[in-house]
Formats: structure tokens, C-alpha cells, sequence
């Protein structure tokens, strides 16, 4: 067992745990938010993806006890209480969503590759979204909703936002 120290969606979070638990594993299991996904357990899918000392990583690689004296940001930490994240709204005004599997971690990702105003042809988002896998969708809606939240997130970025759909 080792004790871990944590800040989790703002709140400080000591615990102990055994020494091979997973950081997904602990944000589900010990803190009970199943929001952040178990798809593959390979950094395959990315729908484990959590903000970790602000860099996306995938949850499933990374043991609790790495992430201790850090801070962590979870899909259920990423917005306020009364209100969504720009990438949240966007994901439901693009309808960039099917069965919601993999939408935490796309949403963590986007988060990610949006916190500096990015560059948003397709082959930039595309890249961005790499390690993310969703089943359902052709992904146009899912880039059409980066394009959209960096809109709201940037809107001295209006005239070079790039128009269109995802080859």
C-alpha cells in the first residue's frame, strides 16, 4: 500500500492504495467518477483520458502513485457547476455524439489541443484526436465541434476558422 496525495477536480484527496492500482482505476473505484472510461487497457481507445498537471493522458498507463502531488482534472471537474465546458456544449450542438462512450475522453483531449489557440484545418484535429477511437461516428461532427468550441473558446479566431468537413 502506499498513500497517495491528489488534487482531484480542485478537491485535495489522500488516500492509500496498493501500489499497482491504476490512476483510472482509483478515480473509479475509489472516488466513485465513472465518468473517465475503461475501453481497452492498451492507450488505444483514449477514453480513459484525464487532464493530468494540465497535459491529456491516458489513465489507464499511468499508476495512482505516479500522479501522486499532482493534480488531476476529470470530465466531471472540467466545468462549472451550472454551466458546460465550451467543448461540452459544442459536442451537443454539433451532435458529436452517438452512444457516449468515448466522449469524456474526446472532450478531455479537445480540451487539451484547445487551451492554446490552435491551428483548425483537419489534418491538425485529426492529429489532435489521434488517440482517441470512436466507434460510432465518421468523426465530422466530432471536428465540427472543436471547430465550434474554439469559435466560443476564441473569437478573435472567427475568420480563420476552417469551414467544412473532415477528409
Amino acid at each position: 500500500m502506499i498513500d497517495i496525495e491528489l488534487r482531484v477536480n480542485g478537491t485535495e484527496v489522500r488516500c492509500p492504495v496498493p501500489d499497482e492500482t491504476l490512476l483510472v482505476e482509483f478515480l473509479r473505484q475509489n472516488l466513485r467518477l465513472t465518468g473517465t472510461h475503461v475501453g481497452c487497457d492498451t492507450t488505444q481507445c483514449g477514453a480513459c483520458t484525464v487532464n493530468l498537471n494540465g497535459v491529456a493522458v491516458k489513465s489507464c498507463t499511468i499508476l495512482a502513485a505516479q500522479a501522486s502531488g499532482g493534480s488531476v482534472v476529470t470530465i466531471e471537474g472540467l466545468a462549472g457547476k451550472d454551466t458546460m465546458h465550451p467543448v461540452q456544449r459544442a459536442f451537443v450542438q454539433c451532435h458529436g455524439l452517438q452512444c457516449g462512450f468515448c466522449t469524456p475522453g474526446m472532450i478531455m483531449a479537445i480540451d487539451f489541443y484547445l487551451r492554446q489557440p490552435p491551428a483548425l484545418d483537419d489534418a491538425s484535429i485529426c492529429h489532435a484526436l489521434e488517440g482517441n477511437i470512436c466507434r460510432c461516428t465518421g468523426y465530422v461532427n466530432i471536428i465540427e465541434a472543436v471547430r465550434h468550441a474554439a469559435r466560443e473558446m476564441y473569437p478573435e479566431l472567427q475568420a480563420s476558422v476552417v469551414e467544412g468537413s473532415a477528409s
